[in-house]
């Protein structure tokens, strides 16, 4: 496969709205993945942490919440095109709900696989 068209979003969640997050995640997710030319969606959790630990020992988990619990998400699409039509769907259907969630806009990052 050559190149893809790649989004990576960060979110940075409320701490007391993070399973309104997750719940929402869910179902964005399944409507995400029929996107025409979508390739992949993956959602994460930051848990852990390198700092503070010495390299070749595992991360170590972190143990409180300072001002937000971040997320990230990495969707693939076979052309921006085809990303295009699937961002903008996306921002109709669920900006207005996320963004009562979140401490700040997210972030979006848009590229090319290498």
């Amino acid at each position: 496969m050559g190149r893809t068209f790649v989004e990576m979003k960060l979110f940075q969640v409320k701490p007391d709205k993070l399973e309104q997050f997750e719940t929402i995640v869910e179902k964005m997710s399944a409507i995400q993945m029929e996107c025409e030319g979508c390739i992949s969606l993956k959602y994460f959790k930051r848990f852990y942490t390198i700092d503070g630990v010495e390299l070749g020992e595992p991360p170590r988990e972190l143990t409180k919440i300072i001002k937000c619990v971040k997320y990230y998400s990495y969707w693939e699409f076979n052309t921006k095109e085809n990303y295009g039509k699937a961002i903008k769907l996306f921002f109709d259907k669920y900006m207005k709900e996320l963004q009562r969630l979140l401490i700040a806009p997210f972030d979006i990052s848009l590229g090319y696989s290498l």
